[in-house]
Order: structure tokens, then sequence, then C-alpha cells
């Protein structure tokens, strides 16, 4: 009888022991599927398509982390949040990740018990202009009439550029940003200032869209990033490294439809990359081919920025930061090695 209770103990001790151990990545498996967080409906984002299917720059980075785990970028439940029920979610383990227009910031980050993996998107205040202003850069805003909100961070930001470039600016003050472009669109106001984000949203709902041009210059900082719970290392790399997969493969010319060329390669990154040689899989606990199915199935970071963003899209946005650091942008992926 002692022997037998022994067992028991045994056993039930070893099962604590296993369930202490066991990582996010091991019940996303036993599950079959990954939780993703994303916002309300949103273009370019996360939006529905005329089949019911959410598509969008955030879902990609969902699909990404599917495709790793699963070989299949489709092993996903999308769950909407608002920006109220976003981190109460999260923390509550209803998802598994978030992808959804969060700004990483130093008090989310250390005192909301989170991570923030990889900035996949580098928003930030910039503006908006007629094209028949003949005007391509924010330097040229010389005298431009510009609504604003008195005392408004956005009426700081767009303060501070001016002063630093020293040029100048006429303020026509509104009480609420919808008045500032309703303004803009009376030509009251020669520049319409909003998140990137924002600006292509609303460029995208006027007539003759073409007829408006986002200036390239970003004069604030709204780096938006994944975001975990923290005490989960392991899961926090998966994450991580399935975006910087996509922007490895665009720095070495790899994509969804050239993929496969690549097999015979003598390149070392290039095998390691597509599981050809070395036991990177394991190192991370997924398949060999979990890099390879990432770039198959989702693509490289720039096929996955032109058909939501960029010019494969309705917002047609210019990358500008989020380029390569090799073309001017500011992402940078460690070596695969």
């Amino acid at each position: 009888m002692n022997y037998l209770k022994l067992i028991f103990f045994l056993f039930v001790i070893f099962g604590h022991i296993k369930s202490l151990n066991a990582t996010l990545l091991d019940e996303i498996k036993e599950r079959g599927f990954l939780i993703c967080g994303v916002s309300e409906p949103r273009i370019g984002f996360a939006d529905i398509d005329d089949q019911g299917k959410w598509k969008g720059l955030d879902v990609d980075m969902c699909k990404a982390v599917s495709a790793a785990i699963f070989g299949n970028s489709d092993k996903i439940e999308f769950v909407q949040t608002t920006n109220r029920s976003r981190f109460p979610l999260l923390y509550s383990g209803e998802l598994d990740m978030l992808s959804r227009i969060t700004t990483w910031t130093f008090s989310r980050d250390v005192n909301l018990g989170f991570e923030f993996p990889d900035v996949y998107f580098f928003d930030g205040q910039g503006f908006m202009v007629k094209s028949s202003l003949g005007i391509n850069s924010a330097i040229e805003l010389d005298g431009a009439n510009i609504c604003v909100i008195k005392d408004s961070v956005f009426t700081s930001n767009i303060n501070k550029y001016f002063e630093i470039n020293n040029i100048f600016y006429n303020p026509i003050y509104v009480e609420l940003n919808d008045e500032s472009f309703e303004n803009f669109m009376s030509d009251r106001c020669d520049v319409y200032s909003d998140y990137i984000t924002e600006l292509g949203n609303k460029r995208i709902t006027l007539p003759n869209s073409s007829s408006y041009l986002i200036l390239p210059e970003v004069i604030s900082k709204e780096p938006l990033s994944l975001v975990v719970r923290q005490g989960d290392d392991a899961w926090r790399d998966l994450v991580s490294w399935s975006f910087k997969v996509m922007i490895i493969a665009e720095e070495l010319g790899i994509n969804s439809q050239n993929i496969d060329n690549f097999i015979d390669t003598e390149n070392g990154e290039i095998m390691r990359l597509l599981g050809i040689v070395g036991s990177y899989g394991d190192m991370i606990e997924l398949n060999e081919k979990w890099a390879y199915n990432i770039i198959k199935y989702v693509g490289n970071f720039e096929e996955v920025f032109n058909r939501n963003l960029g010019p494969d899209s309705v917002l047609n946005l210019n990358r500008g930061l989020n380029n390569l650091y090799t073309n001017g942008g500011l992402f940078y992926a460690p070596p695969f090695r």
C-alpha cells in the first residue's frame, strides 16, 4: 500500500512539474490553432474581405506565427479587440498574442506585464497636401496655413519640426481633429496633419484620392509592435523570429514565388534559413521548415507591406521608415546563424 502511495505521489509531483514547465507553444500545439488579437476592421491592417476572411498587415503577422508552428498560415482564431479591451484580453490569457496597431511605450513595457518582441511598422505624425500645390517635402511648407488644435501633442510636434528646420507656418486654431480635416478639404488649410496610418485611411475616402499627397517626412515616433505576455521567453522568441524571418528573406531576395529556386543554394545563411542544414527548428521547438513555411505561405516583408499598405493596396503608402536599412529604412534583422 505504501508503495502504491509513493507511485501516486511521484506521478502527481511529476505531472505538476511538467505543467509548470509547459510553455504557451505547447498549449497552442495541443489546441491546434493560434488565438490572435486584432483590431476592429481597419483597411490595410485588419480588414475582412468579401469571403469573410481576415486580411491586412496585422493579420499577416499572425499568419506568419501560424505558418511557423503548423506549416499552415490559417490555423488562427482572430479576436477583435478595442483600445480598452486589448490589454485585459491578453493579460488574462484569452489571447496568445496581440497584433493590433499598438505603440510600444515605456510604461506599457515595464508596467503592464507585457513584452514587445518587434516593431513591425514605424508609424508617426505626417502631413498630407493637395498635389496641385506642387509640394513634395515638408521642408517646402514654409508659410503654409495649417489647422491645429491648441496645446495638443500634434501641434507641439509641428512646432518642433518647423523650429528645427527654421521654417514658419500660419496656425489656424480649431477645436477638434475632424474640424481640422474639414477645413483642409474646404481649402482653409493647406495641410492636414495626423498619423501616417490615419492619413492613408482618410485619403482613400476622398473623391480623386490620387490628387492628395502624403509627404515623406515623419515627425513623431509611434512604433507599432507585436505584444505577448511576460514570463515565456521561448514564446517571445518564436513571435519575434517569425517576423525577423520575413526581413531576412527580403534582404536575401527570397520571396514566396521564388523560394523553391533556392533549394540547391550553397549560401550558408539561406541553407540555414530554409532548414536545409542545421537544427534551427529544434532550437525553437519547431519543424526544421518553420522559416521556409513563413516565406512560402505568407511572404517576405516587402510582399506583406506592398499588398497591404504599399503600391498593391488601396492605401498606396510609401515605405519610408519601414524599408530595409539598406534602402534608408529602419528594418534590420540579426544574422540567421
